[in-house]
């Protein structure tokens, strides 16, 4: 047999392969679904495409393989001609894409995310693959039939093309098939037959400013689900962050579901909606606050405050406040809600392999601005809610904006609120890195927290949460400014947070009135000190003097024995009122119509306030005291017998002392048997030394 007829036998057995026409359907099939991926939009087809996409692909790889050297070791003494130099690259763009698409799925399978690297290579691969592969097939189709093997019934080039189309057709119709059991049409959002709405068909979320893109209710389990985000092994160490966060127990917090129970049964569950576009979205956007129950928060079916869908799912905030935000649904991948091993597989393999969606939907420049938090770290109550008119409440926006850490264009001076309650975490999180963060660059291998440090020492302790004896360590150092926040060290000066400044005579005269003055600074918080709901909140001032064998001498601001601070103590707090000038004492906010005392400090003010006591000496009997003022002047005088050991000292500390909850809430919302109490915090202190002249 001649050289020319035996190359015209190779080539006939080259078409009419088996091993060929499987080998050209499935990269038909495999190129197809790789270019749906990246040209078509997000939906079920495409999500599947790339379930199809891997899982004809990955064996695939190994028939691929025996057909490219088996072509190889055939035609490799031929002259290099344009037939084989087409032929080389293409195998070569194929070998890219086995190698890369190997690493691709296995980090989409196994690790927490893809490489964006690999991902350019998988792409670039193909359309190089396409680029030589097609104009080699069609020459050599050309070739073949020109040499006579040709297009007729029963002849090798149409068995190979029919055989390489029924292979291609056969996979898509699979993945056609596939596509149509996945894509079950959404159920039309409604809210229950009986919902009311007071404020109108265009406001069925008020009194709160909260709302959909639709003006419709949303599905509860399009914004819950949070372990999964964790479970994923994604976001696992954010996810441990936000677990006993104030976020995480927003509509849990058995204080808000005090309140909420009294709001629902005074005016109706109707009303609690004001409270739950930032403590429970999950329940107000399922359209389940319409009933009344002791647990409006429970109707939803889900129970996770402030989830971490609810929060990445705003697309537009306004700074009005009481949660003036649009939420929008998230498309959610497929599988994502099956509950099951093999479909919390594919949805996870499907984020990582997948992730533009995920990307676009959960993570926007806008997360990064104060103006974010603006939407609910801003409050008040007008007519609709008081049936009087319009009250501000906490206005942390506000308090930021005004104050000397925001400078417009200036971001060295600036420090923004995720700067301070975000701060940077070392991190093998998929979100690490940030390109448009002043303080970052896209390869940081840090994470902001989403602790959301503050002033959260209740919550974790009252529910014993996980994580909570950490969290509550981190927010303790926090509030006494321990915690070194290095992107932003060089914006304020090392110390406390709040600072306080002793001052004392040097010495004093046995009988004689001594002054005391307590300066209180408010160095670097970044609002209000204190901030949040005032009727709740405790900051106040300790002092006690000590005779040198450390008996008390003077004291206020102490706990007595029902934890209760003490009446004319020094305190940072408010006393709401309402139309009647009765104190809001249970947070009954929605009967507030002003305030008859507010103190809080202004960022980098300060605030003073003055003591006297009376220097020991005189023999008197032992704790006798005389008031000389009124308590509410914090001007006392105390008479002690004077030690036998003639006490030449007196030791004065003052404390600044802060505690999420006042004892009179803890007892209305937990009880009082047993007695429980709300953490306390030092958050500064002083110390100073006075002598007693003659002693």
């Amino acid at each position: 047999m001649s050289q020319s007829d035996a190359h015209s036998v190779k080539q006939t057995q080259d078409w009419t392969s088996a091993l060929v026409r499987w080998v050209s359907g499935l990269l038909f099939f495999e190129t197809l679904t790789g270019l749906v991926i990246y040209l078509a939009p997000f939906s079920v087809t495409t999500q599947v495409a790339v379930l199809c996409h891997t899982i004809v692909g990955l064996p695939f790889i190994i028939p691929s393989l025996v057909y490219i050297w088996k072509h190889f070791s055939a035609y490799r003494g031929h002259p290099l001609t344009h037939y084989k130099l087409t032929g080389y690259v293409t195998a070569l763009a194929f070998l890219s894409l086995v190698v890369s698409g190997l690493v691709l799925s296995l980090q989409a399978a196994a690790s927490t995310r893809i490489s964006w690297v690999w991902r350019d290579v998988h792409i670039a691969g193909t359309f190089v693959l396409l680029a030589f592969a097609m104009p080699h097939l069609i020459l050599l189709l050309f070739r073949a039939m020109s040499a006579g093997i040709g297009w007729g019934r029963g002849e090798p080039v149409r068995l190979y093309v029919r055989g390489s189309l029924l292979v291609a057709v056969a996979f898509s119709v699979a993945w056609g098939a596939w596509s149509a059991a996945g894509t079950k049409p959404m159920a039309k959002r409604e809210f229950p037959a009986d919902y009311s709405k007071p404020y109108g068909d265009d406001r069925p979320f008020a009194p709160s400013l909260a709302r959909t893109d639709t003006n419709g209710p949303l599905a509860p389990e399009s914004l819950a689900g949070s372990a999964a985000c964790g479970s994923s092994g994604c976001h696992q160490e954010i996810y441990e962050e936000w677990l006993p966060s104030a976020h995480r127990y927003a509509a849990m917090d058995p204080v808000f579901q005090a309140v909420q129970a009294t709001m629902g049964k005074q005016n109706g569950p109707e009303s609690t909606r004001y409270c739950g576009g930032c403590h429970d979205p999950i329940s107000l956007f399922s359209g389940t606050k319409n009933i009344f129950v002791e647990n409006l928060t429970g109707l939803s079916g889900f129970q996770e405050g402030i989830s971490c869908a609810a929060c990445h799912s705003i697309r537009e905030t306004d700074i009005k406040g009481n949660a003036a935000y649009v939420i929008t649904e998230p498309q959610r991948y497929l599988y994502e809600s099956s509950g099951g091993k093999l479909g919390k597989f594919a949805s996870d393999f499907l984020i990582r392999a997948y992730p533009d969606e995920h990307n676009a939907t959960y993570s926007r420049r806008m997360f990064k601005t104060p103006e974010f938090c603006a939407a609910c770290h801003k409050q008040f109550v007008d007519q609709e809610v008081n049936n009087v008119g319009w009250v501000q409440l906490q206005n942390q926006y506000d308090n930021w904006r005004k104050s000397r850490w925001n400078h417009p264009d200036e971001p060295d001076k600036t420090i923004e609120c995720r700067e301070c309650h975000m701060p940077l975490r070392a991190s093998t999180d998929p979100g690490a890195g940030d390109p448009v963060d002043k303080n970052r660059d896209p390869y940081d291998g840090k994470h902001r927290s989403h602790a959301f440090l503050g002033a959260n020492q209740w919550i974790p302790k009252a529910l014993d949460l996980p994580g909570g004896e950490e969290h509550v360590k981190e927010t303790e150092k926090w509030l006494r400014g321990e915690l070194r926040i290095p992107e932003i060290q060089g914006k304020w000066v090392d110390g406390p947070a709040v600072p306080i400044e002793l001052t004392a005579p040097k010495t004093a005269k046995p009988g004689e009135n001594v002054p005391l003055r307590v300066v209180i600074t408010s160095n670097k918080v970044g609002h209000d000190f204190p901030t949040g709901p005032l009727d709740l909140i405790q900051v106040w001032v300790q002092l006690e003097v000590r005779d040198d064998s450390g008996r008390l001498v003077y004291s206020t601001g102490k706990l007595n024995e029902k934890n209760f601070v003490p009446e004319g103590s020094f305190m940072f707090k408010a006393e709401p009122v309402d139309q009647y000038g009765n104190l809001i004492d249970k947070h009954n906010l929605w009967d507030m119509v002003g305030v008859r005392f507010r103190r809080a400090l202004f960022p980098g003010f300060a605030d003073t306030v003055e003591f006297a006591f009376a220097c020991p000496g005189a023999l008197v009997e032992a704790g006798k005291k005389t008031d000389d003022a009124a308590s509410g002047d914090r001007e006392e005088k105390f008479e002690f017998a004077a030690p036998a050991d003639k006490s030449r000292t007196l030791t004065v500390s003052a404390k600044l002392m802060y505690r999420k909850l006042n004892q009179f809430l803890v007892n209305f919302t937990l009880g009082e048997d047993p007695p429980k109490t709300a953490p306390v915090t030092v958050i500064a202190e002083a110390t100073a030394k006075i002598e007693i002249e003659g002693s």
